[in-house]
């Protein structure tokens, strides 16, 4: 275990990414599956508590691997991408904020169907698309990406939890900052990622 803190230190020290920048990177790919919970927290009020567990546990899985499939992909071409790595990071972390924003802001009818097993499932995968992109960048930024996938795993996990027992009591106007907030982490965290590599920030 130390071995590995220190192997991670090393990729810290480049200033490419800290511990904080992967807790604010996990929490703004957590939203959108935040978000999705509070929809569906009021369609699953006389659910058992283990349902409701299992759908938060399955955002936080596919959350927690979607980045692992995603760096696999990245790190084929990580060699070849060095001079603009950071343009890929910072179109790819600004097209999924903005995506999350736009959706933010846009009207849905609350569905109040029930929520079945194919359908959790289905959420699921989805809601972790982004971080399968996410993943990509990972590889290029050289960071350690069982650390960053778990971290944001747990992270989504948690916050799903939160959404589910609690949004039917929050639902729509939070539900849009929530993504909105979401969207506007991404951007940030693509903004500053540009601007450390074009040297308009220290690193």
């Amino acid at each position: 275990m130390l071995g590995i803190a220190k192997h991670f230190c090393c990729y810290l020290q480049e200033g490419l990414v800290s511990y904080l920048e992967i807790l604010i990177l996990s929490v703004g790919l957590a939203m959108d599956a935040f978000a999705v919970s509070i929809c569906k927290s009021s369609q699953m009020k006389a659910d058992p508590k283990m349902k409701k567990i299992t759908l938060a546990f399955l955002f936080g899985a596919f959350q927690c691997l979607m980045p692992i499939i995603g760096a696999a992909v990245g790190a084929q071409f990580s060699q070849n991408f060095d001079e603009w790595d950071h343009w890929i990071i910072f179109m790819t972390l600004g097209y999924l904020g903005i995506n999350m924003i736009r959706t933010s802001l846009s009207d849905e009818e609350e569905d109040t169907s029930s929520v079945d097993w194919k359908e959790m499932l289905a959420l699921s995968i989805a809601t972790s698309i982004d971080a399968l992109a996410v993943g990509v960048t990972i590889a290029l930024l050289h960071v350690d990406i069982y650390f960053t996938s778990l971290t944001i795993g747990v992270i989504t996990f948690l916050v799903c939890l939160v959404g589910i027992f609690s949004g039917y009591h929050m639902m729509k106007a939070f539900r849009e900052r929530a993504e909105m907030a979401g969207g506007v982490i991404l951007i940030l965290i693509g903004v500053k990622i540009l601007l450390q590599h074009l040297g308009y920030l220290p690193c």
